[in-house]
């Protein structure tokens, strides 16, 4: 068969590559032809619309809505989530058969929703989960925010730093004092201070578009092209009313559904041109203006302000909860709907004026990032210390762990955990666990939101960083050793006498 693969996750770096991967491997493997478009942070090789045409059936394996989808309507199509691809990518090849053979049939386009399972009856397009297509569109505008969130973070950090440099503790409170205006008019090359002025105002620039490209792409998940316009604009409105993160959600979601309903309205033929390009934009952008600054704004305003301050009261224990708790998701599925939430969660905190104040937010973005780091860097640890528990695949993966693991990509836990998650997933949870909180409690900050290891220097408090990271990399590999011992698996075993055979 000849076949086409669309992968693509929320932030375009982990699980869109491994994905893609593991389908090739599959389909080498089962004889088929497949062509995969990984739709990732670095952008997208397009597959040709010839091979789109002579394709026999095609797979999405996705957590955001796939760009362009229009390309492939008409194909007998599999739909799943990335993860599927990466734990089964042999059945979704079983799926993406049947469906073909449906669709040489009858000719009728079809498309299966799936988890991995190939008996699974075919289900109209959109017959995915309420939930999961809510998921799908939250995830669109978090992909699309987090470049924002990262280069204006990064900035604002150097500039702290470089300022401290140039002017010692004060010199921070110095670079948010410099205007605009005065450092475009008398700029100083030789000035460390003007320098880190400059950084500061470009990460101010980069995050005034956080809320507004949140808003922008939930809206254009659901509602294509004719959803950005009304999206940004209830973004942007979230922040004038104060609204902050959650306004940017809510109204991503409102501008969306309201440039979907009116879209689908149906129209004389001489309109229907004008409609997703002048007609549907502005009726729901005005609609989306009256509704967020007159019905839902001031009251997203007073729930994102109880939600701040209540943050930013924590210390002490409660904030050692709070460290325990995200670090738990963040390692129950490594890189899924949970360890997202968590990710999301930290992300929304980070705004220009809670790094200049160095609020509660910036020590939830080092949980977050701490706690992502110690699965893969835990279990790489555990195939070094006893490799007669790990398959030889197993100990392959584990030298690749200490990589991403030291780079916050979670998803380098995976392939441990889906061969034995019983033993596995209980004892990165800890880990992380007793990470997060360790690191609540030293009271480390970091602005930058992702990066691992490399943004180092950009942490507060880097010690009791550090020393978080140790300890739950270490009890990471010490309960997988422990929990393995008991009862070695049965993968584990046969390559362990293969070894003893060997050797005799």
């Amino acid at each position: 068969m000849k076949l086409i693969a669309v992968t693509s996750c929320p932030t375009g770096i982990a699980h869109t590559y491994m994905a893609a991967e593991a389908l090739e491997v599959a389909a080498r493997e089962a004889g088929h032809e497949i062509q995969v478009e990984s739709q990732g942070a670095g952008g997208a090789v397009r597959v040709s619309q010839a091979d789109i045409d002579a394709a026999d059936a095609v797979i999405f394996a996705a957590d955001v809505e796939v760009r362009d989808k229009h390309r492939f309507a008409g194909k007998p199509t599999v739909v799943v989530g990335v993860k599927a691809a990466i734990s089964d990518p042999g059945g979704l090849l079983l799926e993406a058969e049947r469906v073909a053979a449906a669709h040489r049939a009858d000719g009728a386009p079809r498309t299966a929703t799936t988890a991995t399972t190939p008996a699974a009856a075919p289900r109209p397009l959109g017959g995915s989960s309420v939930g999961s297509r809510v998921r799908q569109w939250l995830m669109t505008g978090v992909s699309y925010m987090i470049p924002f969130v990262a280069a204006g973070g990064i900035m604002i950090a150097l500039g702290f730093m470089l300022a401290r440099l140039a002017g010692g503790e004060d010199g921070a409170v110095t670079v948010t004092a410099i205007p605009v205006t005065d450092l475009i008019a008398s700029f100083d090359p030789t000035s460390g201070t003007q320098w880190a002025a400059l950084l500061f105002q470009g990460g101010v620039a980069a995050f005034g578009f956080l809320v507004a490209v949140l808003a922008g792409f939930i809206a254009y998940a659901i509602a294509d092209r004719p959803g950005l316009a009304p999206g940004f604009v209830a973004g942007a409105l979230s922040g004038v009313v104060g609204a902050g993160f959650l306004g940017g959600l809510v109204g991503g979601f409102l501008a969306g559904f309201l440039a979907l309903g009116i879209s689908r309205v149906r129209v004389p033929r001489a309109v229907a041109s004008l409609m997703p390009v002048v007609v549907t934009p502005l009726l729901a952008t005005i609609a989306t203006t009256v509704i967020m600054l007159l019905v839902v704004g001031r009251p997203l305003a007073s729930v994102q302000t109880g939600l701040t301050d209540g943050l930013n009261s924590l210390s002490g224990g409660s904030i050692a909860v709070l460290g325990a708790v995200l670090g738990l998701m963040m390692a129950f599925d490594m890189g899924g709907p949970v360890n997202k939430t968590a990710y999301v969660f930290a992300t929304g905190g980070l705004t220009a004026s809670a790094i200049a104040d160095g609020s509660a937010a910036l020590t939830v973005m080092a949980v977050v990032m701490a706690a992502g780091m110690t699965p893969p860097l835990g279990l790489a640890l555990a195939t070094v210390v006893r490799r007669r528990l790990f398959t030889d695949a197993e100990r392959e993966n584990g030298k690749a762990a200490w990589l991403l693991g030291a780079s916050f990509i979670t998803e380098g836990a995976i392939p441990f955990a889906a061969a034995d998650p019983l033993r596995v997933i209980p004892s990165i949870m800890v880990g992380s666990g007793l990470t997060g909180a360790l690191v609540a409690l030293f009271g480390s900050e970091l602005a930058a939101p992702h990066g691992g290891i490399w943004v180092t220097p950009l942490i507060s408090g880097i010690p009791g960083y550090l020393l978080a990271i140790v300890v739950g990399t270490v009890v990471t590999a010490g309960l997988v050793i422990a929990a393995k011992s008991v009862r070695p698996s049965p993968a584990a075993v046969t390559a362990e006498s293969d070894d003893v055979a060997l050797v005799a």
